[in-house]
C-alpha cells in the first residue's frame, strides 16, 4: 500500500478476473468464453478497416454500431449506448443512477464486480440472499420488501448459477419500483433467456446491458452496450463523455456491426453451445454431479462426495480448468463454461476416472 494513493483507493477490494493461462494444450473452462470463433464477417470487415486510418479518432457516437443495435432490437440510436465491455457499461451505469442516498439493492449470489462498482463508487447495498434453490424471488424486490431502494440490478441469467427468471418476474420487479432504475444484465441472455428487452416501451425506468463477448464470440474486442429509454441513455452518454469521449476503437467498432448483423451466424452459434450444455449437463448428472439448470453458456454443479476446490485442483493438474469460488453457500460447486464437444468430452473422461469408485 502506498502513501500516495487516495484514501478510498486503500479499502477497496478489486474483482478477480478469471485466470488466463499460458499452457500449452490447456482445455480452459473457466471464464465462459465462447468455443466458437467469431463471424467470419467480423474478421472481414476488422481486416478491411486495419488501414492508415487508424491515425484518426474513432468516430465518439459509434453511429454505425448504434444504428445496427437499434434497427435488432427495433429501438431508436438514442435508446443505444455503447462501451468498451459491458463492465465498462456496468460501471458508469452504477455512477450515473445508484450513487443515491438509499441502497441499492442487489443478490448475495451474483456477478462479483456489483459490489466492487458500489464499493468505488461510494454506493450503498443491501444485499438480498438467493432461497434455498439458489433463485432469486421477485418479492424480495418490491416496495413492500424494501421501500426506500435506491436501485435494483439483476443479472438474468444469473452468474454463477446460470439460473433464469421469467420475462414476467422481471416485469413484476421492474414495474413495482418504478422511482428507481432497474437494471437487468443479460450478458448470457442468449443461450436460453427471456430478454426483458420486451420491456422498453413501458417501463422507462429499466435498463438492460449486453455484451458481445459471449453470444457473439468476441471477448477480446471489449464491446458492450445498454438499451433502455432515451432519458436513461443521455445520464450514461453524459458521463462516458465526462470520463473517455473514445471507449471503442474503429475496429471494435466495425467488427461489433459485423457480428451485430450477422444474425444466421449468431443462431448458429448459440444453439450449438445450447446442445453440447444440454449434453453436458446429463453426462454429469450420470456421473452423480448436482447440476443447477442453465440458461448460459457455463454449468455450475456440485458432487456430494468430492470437495469443490478438490476437484477444481485435480483439474488442473490435467490441464483442464474451470471455475471455483470460494465464498460461501457455493464453495462446493464448480462453473464450468461450455466448450467445445471435444473438451466437454474430455472433461466428463477426466471425471470419470476421479468420481467414479
Amino acid at each position: 500500500m502506498s502513501q500516495f494513493w487516495s484514501p478510498s483507493v486503500r479499502n477497496l477490494s478489486p474483482y478477480v478476473p478469471g485466470e488466463q493461462p499460458q499452457i500449452d494444450n490447456l482445455i480452459k473452462l473457466n471464464t465462459n468464453e465462447h468455443p466458437m470463433g467469431p463471424s467470419p464477417r467480423v474478421l472481414e470487415a476488422i481486416r478491411a478497416a486495419t488501414t492508415d486510418r487508424l491515425r484518426l479518432y474513432p468516430d465518439p457516437e459509434a453511429t454505425q454500431l448504434k444504428n445496427a443495435i437499434a434497427k435488432r432490437y427495433g429501438l431508436t440510436p438514442e435508446q443505444v449506448f455503447v462501451g468498451n465491455g459491458s463492465d465498462d457499461v456496468l460501471n458508469l451505469a452504477f455512477f450515473t443512477f445508484f450513487r443515491q442516498a438509499r441502497p441499492l439493492l442487489l443478490s448475495d449470489l451474483t456477478y462479483g464486480f456489483y459490489p466492487v462498482y458500489a464499493e468505488l463508487h461510494g454506493i450503498r447495498t443491501h444485499v438480498v440472499p438467493v432461497d434455498d434453490e439458489f433463485r432469486i424471488q421477485p418479492d424480495d424486490y418490491l416496495g413492500q420488501a424494501h421501500p426506500k431502494a435506491g436501485g435494483i440490478i439483476i443479472a438474468n441469467p444469473n452468474a454463477p448459477t446460470g439460473i433464469a427468471l421469467d420475462l414476467s418476474e422481471i416485469e413484476r420487479i421492474v414495474a413495482g419500483n418504478p422511482d428507481v432504475v432497474v437494471l437487468v444484465d443479460e450478458a448470457y441472455v442468449d443461450f436460453g433467456g427471456q430478454s426483458a428487452v420486451a420491456l422498453l416501451d413501458r417501463y422507462p425506468n429499466l435498463l438492460v446491458s449486453h455484451t458481445l463477448s459471449k453470444s457473439r464470440s468476441l471477448a477480446g474486442l471489449r464491446v458492450g452496450y445498454a438499451l433502455g429509454s432515451a432519458e436513461l441513455i443521455q445520464g450514461l452518454e453524459i458521463v462516458k463523455n465526462s470520463t473517455n469521449s473514445y471507449p471503442l476503437d474503429q475496429l471494435a467498432q466495425v467488427g461489433a456491426t459485423a457480428a451485430i448483423e450477422d444474425d444466421a451466424y449468431f443462431e448458429a452459434a448459440c444453439q450449438a453451445v445450447i446442445q453440447t450444455r444440454e449434453w453436458l449437463t446429463d453426462q454429469l448428472q450420470a456421473l452423480g454431479f448436482e447440476v443447477l439448470p442453465s440458461s448460459a453458456n457455463f454449468v455450475f454443479a456440485r458432487h456430494p462426495e468430492h470437495d469443490g476446490a478438490a476437484l477444481a485442483g485435480w483439474l488442473r493438474e490435467r490441464a483442464i480448468l474451470v471455475r471455483h469460488f470460494k465464498r460461501d453457500r457455493i464453495d462446493q460447486f464448480l462453473r464450468i463454461t461450455v466448450g467445445t464437444s471435444a473438451q466437454c468430452q474430455s472433461l466428463i473422461n477426466a471425471l470419470k476416472a476421479c468420481v467414479r469408485p
